[in-house]
């Protein structure tokens, strides 16, 4: 048991690790940074690692970001809302196209719609000019790119059976 949840840990951290330097690859959209490598690490880390794992890397992931100029104070909602929903999706169903549009809603919608309170709340007075749902279309961007990436490689991982084997080194 110890050794699964040190597996696990360490494949936390590491897929933390993609996101943080993956969002060295952001553009901007509108006041946010979109940084689809963010996304493709929450649908891997429901996928190998399940929704609570995956919500602590996001969560470790924005505050990295944050913490070396790397991103914004809207990376907490975003990326959360879709470790949580993408990972629960996987964790119920076992199903990827469930688990991708999961993660799209998550962060896409819920996540946008949230980040409007971050930035009226930290962010200052013309963060919180924009309507309630302006950083959904930002957001709906940056998860859908975040998300073919993943599913191209979680497809090839099943294809190949290569995935089957991974989720069973982690369990072992």
């Amino acid at each position: 048991m110890r050794s699964n949840s040190t597996k696990k840990l360490a494949l936390a951290g590491v897929l933390c690790a993609v996101a943080v330097v993956g969002s060295m690859f952001s553009f901007p959209v509108f006041g946010s940074k979109c940084a689809p490598v963010q996304h493709m690490v929450n649908i891997l880390c429901a996928v190998f690692l399940g929704p609570w794992y995956g919500v602590a890397a996001a969560f470790a992931a924005s505050l990295l970001r944050n913490l070396l100029g790397l991103g914004s104070l809207l990376a907490f909602p975003g990326s959360m809302c879709g470790a949580l929903l993408c990972g629960l999706a996987w964790w119920k169903s076992k199903n990827l196209w469930l688990t991708l549009a999961a993660e799209v809603f998550g962060t896409g919608i819920i996540g946008g719609l949230l980040s409007w309170p971050v930035a009226v709340a930290f962010m200052g007075v013309n963060a919180g000019t924009v309507a309630f749902t302006a950083y959904v279309a930002p957001f709906l961007v940056s998860t859908a790119g975040g998300s073919v990436l993943a599913g191209a490689l979680v497809f090839a991982l099943q294809k190949s059976g290569a995935l089957g084997a991974m989720r069973g080194a982690l369990e072992h």
